[in-house]
């Protein structure tokens, strides 16, 4: 707001300037007071203006630590790759990204869960996130983590994307039995926009679309996700969406809970955007309206990328969450 007013000033200073040299008198006129005193910012979405949105839409503003845990999670994936060695990695689908890495445990008949990782929507890749998969292999459990295409690549953006991730939960459904798992043993997580995406998948009409029973999955954990995308497209990452009406109503899981048919954890951290908190506290609500099954988990002291990484320990926040809703 304030830089539209200081261009304000200086246009009128410029006026003044010219007309001088020409020696025209500007009156001062009762729209040019208005021009100087007139609000020029506006709510774009609940109480925020662009810049405050954009601002709710940006981790890097609410998790200044963002690239050293980078770091650090690059150091633990690469030993948590020789201790676990390569995956087994099947294609889900035809396409050159339509593939999925499998940490299976080493006893058979296990439970299977399907993770799916953040990073905008257009980033990221399931090799990254190995160190996830170890404490739960460790417990007796297999980890699916999917790869799929970016959305600024995709045919039909983010459509694309959860058909995607909907394919491979359905593949590994009927795959389960070529790594040794229990595939009624299956369960769904994510994070950020894979938290969108798990929400997605946990949404789906399984029967109507796959002809296969509408509860496949057993339970979800859905974290700093994104359930309804009317404010996204509203921020500045429609610049790479190109969220449509249709596509919002298809693909905000906020608006499809009639389909969910299993126990949902929701999980935040109390030091996330207040976009990403908010988008937690209203799923979960919306899915308790609902009569559905959900428990909301608020990680005290966490920021957006430290929530998902408690994920890497039995011991830790989320990690010992996730054993417990597999039964390990």
């Amino acid at each position: 707001m304030e830089k539209k007013r200081i261009h304000q000033k200086l246009s009128r200073r410029d006026i003044l300037k010219a007309s001088a040299a020409i020696g025209m008198a500007i009156p001062t006129t009762p729209l040019l007071a208005q021009q100087e005193t007139q609000p020029v910012s506006s709510t774009v979405w609940l109480d925020m203006d662009q810049t405050q949105l954009d601002d709710a839409y940006n981790q890097r503003i609410y998790a200044p630590n963002i690239d050293q845990l980078r770091e650090q999670n690059a150091f633990k994936n690469n030993l948590a790759k020789k201790r676990l060695g390569e995956p087994l990695k099947f294609a889900y689908g035809s396409g050159q990204t339509e593939t999925l890495d499998v940490y299976r445990t080493e006893n058979d008949g296990g439970p299977i869960n399907v993770f799916i990782h953040g990073g905008t929507w257009r980033y990221g890749f399931a090799n990254e996130f190995t160190y996830l998969a170890e404490p739960l292999v460790n417990n007796g459990g297999t980890m699916v983590i999917l790869d799929f295409s970016g959305v600024e690549e995709a045919e039909d953006g983010l459509t694309t994307l959860v058909k995607q991730v909907r394919d491979a939960t359905a593949w590994t459904f009927q795959n389960a039995g070529r790594f040794g798992a229990d595939p009624e043993q299956l369960y769904v997580s994510g994070h950020s926009s894979g938290g969108h995406l798990a929400a997605a998948v946990l949404t789906t009409d399984w029967q109507g679309a796959y002809g296969l029973p509408r509860n496949i999955i057993k339970g979800g954990l859905c974290i700093s996700g994104m359930y309804e995308l009317e404010p996204v497209r509203l921020s500045w990452r429609n610049s790479y969406l190109h969220l449509t009406n249709e596509m919002i109503e298809a693909l905000s899981p906020q608006r499809h809970i009639h389909q969910l048919h299993a126990p949902l954890l929701v999980a935040y951290g109390t030091y996330e955007t207040p976009e990403f908190q908010r988008q937690g506290r209203d799923f979960a609500a919306a899915v308790e309206a609902e009569g559905k099954s959900i428990e909301l988990l608020v990680g005290t002291g966490f920021n957006h990328f430290e929530i998902r990484d408690s994920l890497a320990s039995d011991y830790g926040f989320l990690g010992r969450k996730m054993i417990e809703q597999m039964g390990l």
